[in-house]
């Protein structure tokens, strides 16, 4: 099966200790978000989780800890993107997070790992042209430590319009002007460029719709053959095969401005307070009422079928 840990908040850059502990511990506990008394509980071992996903800004304080992660299938996304700290207030120097980028690129293989540049929005700073340029220069950077980019375009979800107010959409004919630069400028560096839940507008430049975390990812990831159940994206664009995510909303500490897991930042602050790194929860601990579910667990793997990594 497959474990994820970024949909609802950055592990790696801040609560790695945790996770480290997890893994040792070989379990962690989930609390359904909107029940939260609702409790599941899953078995990190890798004789039944065949891929971990992680989604961060800041993969470094996983460095330390990559040996409890060998033997497990691992596919990353590391976000790199062009903003300051007025929109990023609390993501390191991107200079840095290039550098770290292409470490774990060479620790885990060129095809897991992806580099997310979004979302993308327009204002009088961040213009098409210099959207265009920094996505040029991080591009060339990464050449030959990733074969993937996923682009979006910003979503006005009701956390983004609290803390971001002046974000505005991006117009159609900016995002296939913008995609279509973009699409060539990964194609000339041997990345093929994934949108994050955008249809289909930027297939006719070769963009690969798809989705941007699908199971044929991951099998290229760990070069096997996944027999995976079906399964419905998190929303109706989306066509990403995400389970099993561990972690809490309201809990990453990076406070970007467009962040849709966020609240106000007052609120974070307050819910990460609550993080104990013993604890099999990133927020808290067990509670009296609470009702646990040992979630049924087993390996997709089609141990008779490998994947030929070199043709991928």
């Amino acid at each position: 099966m497959i474990i994820n840990t970024g949909q609802r908040t950055d592990i790696p850059a801040f609560y790695s200790d945790w996770f480290a502990n997890r893994l040792k511990d070989g379990y962690v506990c989930v609390r359904n978000p909107y029940n939260p008394k609702q409790v599941s509980r899953y078995r990190l071992d890798p004789e039944v989780v065949d891929v971990i996903g992680f989604c961060t800004k800041n993969p470094a304080p996983m460095f330390k800890y990559m040996d409890l992660l060998k033997d497990y299938g691992q596919y990353w996304f590391v976000t790199l993107t062009s903003y300051g700290r007025d929109i990023e207030p609390n993501v390191p120097d991107k200079h840095k997070l290039i550098e770290d980028f292409k470490k774990l690129s060479d620790v885990v293989g060129v095809n897991s790992i992806g580099w997310r540049y979004d979302p993308i929005f327009i204002s009088d700073r961040y213009t098409e042209e210099y959207h265009i340029k920094a996505f040029k220069q991080i591009a060339e950077e990464l050449d030959g430590y990733t074969k993937t980019v996923v682009i979006s375009f910003i979503d006005l979800y009701p956390k983004v319009r609290k803390n971001f107010p002046e974000a505005k959409e991006v117009a159609k004919d900016q995002r296939l002007r913008m995609g279509k630069k973009i699409i060539e400028i990964a194609t000339a560096h041997g990345m093929t460029v994934k949108p994050c839940a955008e249809g289909d507008e930027l297939a006719q430049f070769g963009a690969d719709c798809g989705g941007c975390m699908t199971i044929a990812d991951y099998e290229k990831a760990i070069g096997q053959r996944l027999n995976a159940p079906k399964k419905k994206g998190a929303r109706a664009e989306c066509a990403c095969y995400l389970s099993g995510d561990i972690g809490a909303y309201n809990t990453c500490k990076h406070l970007c401005r467009y962040c849709y897991a966020n609240a106000e930042p007052e609120v974070v602050v307050a819910q990460s307070s609550f993080h104990d790194p013993t604890s099999p929860f990133l927020i808290g601990n067990y509670q009296p009422d609470d009702e646990i579910n040992d979630v049924p667990q087993k390996s997709w793997i089609d141990w008779q079928m490998v994947l030929p990594l070199d043709k991928m």
